[in-house]
């Protein structure tokens, strides 16, 4: 079913993230990169573990099963630090909108890794056409030239397809992992170990501290990509993860591109196209045909529920029992 949290969490994290593209690509032009990710997880992992210190009970802070260790190591190192790594470092070779659409390949790539990592999540018929619909759109709304996606900056680009199956597989192994800990607290495990991981490869890539321009717009970048795109957006991410499961959760990646569109109309000016606009609705569109199948299939009870004059319960507050199987079929 959809809940109330999992809306929150879609829409907190579609923003957030979509903001990333324009905030790293800004960014870039005072810090290395690998460098650039480094310290928004230093400055993420001390907002998130002060957060969960202070709201979370003693006894619900630790790992306590293999399950636990194996979801933070997921999260830390292939969801969060490897995915972020390779897409800044991507960043510096191509445009926004180019990274944006080959980085929302990730729910291309999170089904077909489900599929054998998983037991209870395969992307159904119906499914599959609702994600391409979906892909389709972003094309639409970034304005993607087929010639200029496939040619020039090849090096740059396969860095960020790295990024995508790296943030794809690390979703999939958190679920499968099914740890004990509440994502917000494995996710402030996680960013320490995304942080030490990213540090050493930006002293293997001879990046330096003395190579940073520390003006106020480079703050307000490492601001944005550490507390909204970093902290806040990852409890809402994999929060939803935890809530609808890998693939409808990577559909996050769909929206983000939209969001930089209109990010970059309503601040930098940017023009939208109708080639844009249709894009919306055509993305609009993969998710009702997504959504079409959870309903069709929730219809017999929402007809009893109204025919005894029971509540529906198809936005309802809810977490891990809320399990929805939104364009998937359970095994």
């Amino acid at each position: 079913m959809v809940t109330k949290r999992s809306l929150v969490f879609f829409a907190l994290a579609s923003v957030f993230f979509g903001g990333v593209f324009v905030a790293a690509k800004a960014g870039l032009s005072y810090f290395p990169p690998l460098l650039f990710v480094a310290l928004r997880f230093d400055v993420a992992a001390a907002v998130l573990l002060g957060y969960v210190a202070l709201t979370t009970a003693r006894e619900d802070l630790l790992p306590t099963t293999r399950g636990d260790v194996a979801g933070i190591l997921a999260t830390g190192v292939l969801a969060i630090g490897l995915a972020n790594g390779l897409l800044f470092v991507g960043q510096q070779y191509v445009s926004s909108a180019v990274g944006s659409i080959i980085f929302s390949l990730s729910p291309i790539f999170t089904p077909l890794l489900a599929a054998f990592l998983l037991s209870d999540e395969r992307l159904s018929r119906r499914g599959g056409v609702g994600v391409l619909v979906g892909l389709v759109g972003v094309a639409l709304v970034v304005g993607v030239d087929p010639q200029n996606l496939l040619g020039g900056g090849v090096v740059g680009k396969a860095v960020v397809l790295g990024g995508a199956a790296s943030a794809a597989l690390g979703g999939v192994l958190i679920r499968r992992a099914d740890g004990t800990l509440s994502s917000t607290v494995r996710t402030a495990w996680a960013l320490p170990v995304s942080a030490l991981m990213v540090h050493g490869m930006s002293l293997g890539a001879g990046e330096s501290l003395s190579a940073v321009s520390w003006t106020p717009a480079a703050f307000v970048a490492l601001v944005y990509v550490s507390v909204f795109a970093g902290a806040v957006a990852y409890i809402a991410y994999f929060g939803l993860l935890d809530d609808v499961g890998a693939i409808r959760a990577s559909l996050v990646f769909y929206v983000s591109p939209v969001v930089a569109t209109l990010g970059g109309w309503a601040l930098l000016g940017e023009a939208i196209s109708l080639s844009t606009v249709a894009g919306f609705g055509v993305i609009f569109a993969g998710f009702v045909i997504l959504g079409s199948e959870e309903l069709e299939g929730r219809l017999p009870e929402l007809a009893a529920r109204l025919s005894t004059g029971e509540p529906s319960t198809v936005l309802t507050d809810g977490g891990r029992d809320a399990e929805s199987r939104t364009g998937c079929d359970a095994e």
